[in-house]
C-alpha cells in the first residue's frame, strides 16, 4: 500500500507540473489578432462633383438619364441632384449652391471641375456596430456624424454617415451611411431609367497608386479573400474581389494622372444590365471590352464632361 500511494503521489505531482507548465507557456504567447469576418458591402451610392449642378444634370440628361432635383444639404454649401436605380442604388451629383463657394464641404476640391467621379458609399442598419468592427481590425474610422437635405417638396431627409479609413470621405474605402428618416424620402428610380436596361450601380473603380498596398487594406477592412488580376490596356491593372462592388485600378497614364491630382478616388463607375444589348443601343455606348469575364462598354465621356460611367453584364 506505502508504494501504490507513492505512486499515485507521482502521478499528481507530474500532472500538476505539466498543467503549470502549459499554463505559463500560455501566458508567454503573444494574444492572436483579431481576425476579418468576412463582410459584403451593400452599395448605397456613388457621386460626381462639379462646380455648377445644372453642367451635370444637362451632361446626364445628354446620355439618357435625366437626374430628378434634390434639393440642398444642410450643410448649406452643397446641393444635389440623382439618378435613382430601379435596385435602389443612385448616382448623386454634388456642386455648390452659390458658384464658387465650396467652404465646408469634403469634396471642395472636387467641385472646382465640371464633373468629377468624387466618392462612394454604402449602406448599413447597424452603423455604431459597424464603426466598432473596423476600429477592432486597425481601419481609421470616424464617429457618426449627422447629414441631412430639404427635398424640393419641402421633406426633411436625415441620415448618419461616418468616414472610413484616410482622404475625403469614400475616396477610396467606402463611407458609411445610415438612414434616421425612411430609406425611400432618400432615394426612388428616376422616370428617365424607370424599367431601363440598367438597373443600378454595379461597380466603382477606384484609381490607387499601389495596387498591393490597396488590395491589403480592403482585405484588412473586410476579410476578403486574394482579388482576382487582369490587365486592362486603358485602365492599367485590374483588381477585382469576386461578389464585391470594388475593382482597384493602377498602372494607366490617365488614372496616374488623375491620382497625381486628386489623390486615389473614385475613377470610374460601372452599372449593372439585365440585357446588354438592349443598353448598347438605348445609350449608344462604345469602347466594347471584357472584364473578368464579363461585356463592358461605355457611355460618351464627352458628353459627360469627361466622366466615365460604362455599363457591366452579360
Amino acid at each position: 500500500m506505502p508504494m501504490r500511494g507513492s505512486l499515485i503521489c507521482c502521478r499528481v505531482f507530474f500532472a500538476t507540473l505539466v498543467l503549470i507548465l502549459i499554463h505559463q507557456t500560455a501566458m508567454t504567447q503573444p494574444a492572436a489578432a483579431p481576425e476579418s469576418k468576412v463582410v459584403v458591402l451593400e452599395l448605397d451610392h456613388v457621386s460626381v462633383c462639379g462646380s455648377s449642378l445644372d453642367t451635370l444634370r444637362q451632361a446626364f440628361t445628354d446620355v439618357g438619364m435625366t437626374p430628378d432635383f434634390g434639393g440642398p444639404h444642410g450643410n448649406g454649401v452643397t446641393q444635389m441632384a440623382l439618378v435613382g436605380f430601379d435596385d435602389g442604388t443612385y448616382l448623386e451629383l454634388i456642386a455648390p449652391i452659390k458658384a464658387g463657394v465650396t467652404t465646408g464641404s469634403d469634396w471642395a476640391k472636387f467641385m472646382a471641375e465640371d464633373a468629377v467621379p468624387c466618392a462612394w458609399a454604402v449602406g448599413t442598419n447597424v452603423l455604431l456596430q459597424e464603426v466598432d468592427r473596423l476600429k477592432k481590425v486597425g481601419i481609421a474610422v470616424t464617429s457618426p456624424a449627422a447629414g441631412s437635405r430639404k427635398r424640393p417638396d419641402g421633406m426633411a431627409v436625415e441620415w448618419k454617415t461616418a468616414g472610413v479609413g484616410s482622404g475625403t470621405p469614400g475616396s477610396v474605402l467606402p463611407f458609411i451611411i445610415e438612414d434616421e428618416t425612411p430609406r425611400a424620402w432618400r432615394v426612388q428610380a428616376s422616370a428617365s431609367v424607370a424599367g431601363a436596361p440598367v438597373s443600378g450601380v454595379e461597380n466603382v473603380v477606384l484609381g490607387v497608386s499601389n495596387l498591393d498596398a490597396s488590395i491589403a487594406l480592403f482585405r484588412k477592412a473586410y476579410g476578403w479573400s486574394e482579388p482576382v488580376i487582369e490587365t486592362q490596356k486603358d485602365f492599367g491593372k485590374l483588381a477585382y474581389f469576386p461578389g464585391e462592388p470594388v475593382i482597384l485600378a493602377a498602372g494607366a497614364g490617365w488614372v496616374a494622372e488623375r491620382v497625381a491630382k486628386y489623390g486615389e478616388c473614385p475613377v470610374a463607375y460601372l452599372l449593372a444590365t439585365h440585357d446588354f444589348a438592349a443598353a448598347s443601343k438605348k445609350y449608344k455606348l462604345s469602347g466594347g471590352k471584357t472584364w473578368f469575364g464579363q461585356k463592358v462598354a461605355w457611355f460618351d465621356a464627352g458628353k459627360l464632361k469627361g466622366v466615365r460611367v460604362g455599363v457591366i453584364g452579360g
